[in-house]
């Protein structure tokens, strides 16, 4: 019972790592899904969303852009791409930025509605197989085309934030393995999709537990330096995660403070990744800050 309840409490908090980590990732992609239907304005606002240096600008205006993205799919409630630009912009406010559990929950539930959604007016099959019996939605996401890799990866990540931010309630966390097929079929599809993005989603889920209890944490590393390596380098995030999800795990200090110190020397500057890179070393200065403590002295 004991090794049950512990595995438990690992589970919950790797699955809320996870989920942060796709809000963030997400948020440099806005810019290319919004542009093709709400034109200069939206995509131009979104790209500076993505490009900027400092976190705590973007966290107070990015409400603003919130409000617009609603009135935009209010007048256009059937546009896919519009739909997962409302997705991702949602779980990424949602999970990078919000603090309160109630109000980034009603966040997250908007998030991941808007990805559902999405999803099912760019590829009809998945309508509805959300809360349909696992089998159904896996076949249904076994027909997802090239095309549709777009919505499945914003309603992915939508779907993922929503999970963290109502991860006491178990039928929610249940629904991980929705996730990670719909991650997979994106690979499958486009093994390079946003210089890797997915597979940072796939390295977390495989160290969600430490070999004892049936993760796979060299798998998890795996997918993480295909991430790094898919990026050239350019996402300090990937750095960042493989050294909270594996390194911590494996109790591996020497990678774990290497990684975090290559994170904080590195420039945030990169077309697309800026803000999430600024995250990743906020995020690398505290694991630094705490290795002593976790690793001991």
């Amino acid at each position: 019972m004991t090794v049950e309840l512990a595995g438990c409490r690992i589970v919950t908090r790797a699955v809320r790592g996870a989920v942060a980590l796709g809000a963030v990732l997400v948020l440099g992609a806005c810019s290319a899904v919004v542009s093709s239907t709400t034109g200069r304005m939206a995509d131009s606002v979104a790209g500076a969303l993505a490009d900027h240096n400092d976190p705590e600008t973007v966290r107070q205006a990015a409400p603003a852009y919130l409000v617009l993205l609603d009135g935009m799919i209010a007048e256009d409630p059937d546009n896919a791409e519009l739909l997962a630009a409302g997705a991702e912009l949602y779980s990424t406010y949602a999970g990078a930025f919000v603090d309160d559990p109630e109000r980034a929950l009603r966040l997250a539930r908007t998030g991941r509605d808007y990805g559902w959604r999405g999803l099912c007016r760019q590829h009809r099959p998945s309508c509805g197989t959300w809360s349909a019996p696992y089998g159904e939605f896996e076949a249904a996401v076994r027909t997802v085309e090239v095309k549709d890799v777009p919505a499945a990866f914003a309603c992915a990540g939508a779907w993922a934030t929503w999970i963290s931010a109502n991860r006491s309630d178990w039928t929610a966390v249940a629904d991980k393995a929705r996730v990670d097929a719909l991650i997979r079929r994106v690979i499958e599809l486009d093994p390079s999709y946003r210089d890797g993005a997915p597979y940072l989603y796939l390295g977390v889920l495989e160290t969600l537990l430490p070999a004892a209890l049936g993760g796979r944490p060299e798998e998890g590393r795996r997918q993480f330096e295909r991430a790094v390596e898919l990026s050239g380098g350019r996402n300090l995030m990937a750095k960042v995660l493989l050294a909270s999800e594996y390194a911590r795990l494996t109790f591996d200090r020497e990678l774990h403070d290497r990684l975090c110190r290559e994170v904080l020397e590195a420039s945030p500057e990169a077309p697309g990744l800026t803000l999430s890179n600024a995250l990743a070393q906020e995020r690398a200065r505290r694991l630094l800050e705490t290795s002593g403590e976790y690793f001991g002295e």
